[in-house]
């Protein structure tokens, strides 16, 4: 699987916005163990060989760098890049559209239950200190009391 023209995948295309790999290096290993338990689960031994993981790594970051660079192009006609950038470049695979859209509408209801628990312990918090306010008066009314009465 050596390529001896630089690094550069067979893929590349003349012009592209893409450097070339020998312009950056990044880490390998970074993603060992999320890959070791994706090949387990679809069917590979628990402990795949660690040439097999690294293979896997590097196709999968080919894979994702050139859909972020793709998605660069298209994001740059309009001046910024968006999540629609990705899905308009995966809208004819189904499948990892789906579980995109899925994955984003999860998003979303987490950001809302947060803030909605936020909220909630904000207000919890407020009526606490009212609840603590009252009881601190009521005491100070209570020692005062006492106190005029000796």
């Amino acid at each position: 699987m050596n390529n001896p023209a630089g690094g550069q995948s067979s893929k590349s295309k003349a012009g592209s916005s893409q450097p070339s790999e020998t312009s950056f290096k990044r880490k390998r290993g970074v993603f060992q163990k999320e890959l070791q338990h994706m090949m387990y689960g679809f069917g590979d031994d628990q402990n795949p060989l660690p040439e097999s993981v690294a293979l896997m790594e590097d196709i999968v970051v080919e894979y994702i760098t050139d859909l972020v660079h793709k998605a660069q192009d298209i994001g740059s006609k309009r001046g910024k890049l968006s999540v629609e950038d990705f899905l308009y470049l995966i809208r004819k695979d189904f499948p990892k559209l789906n579980r995109c859209r899925e994955l984003l509408s999860m998003n979303e209801e987490l950001k809302q239950a947060r803030k909605a628990f936020e909220t909630d312990e904000e207000k919890l918090r407020k009526a606490f200190e009212t609840d603590e306010e009252k009881m601190r008066k009521a005491f100070e009314a209570d020692e005062d009391k006492l106190g005029s009465t000796e």
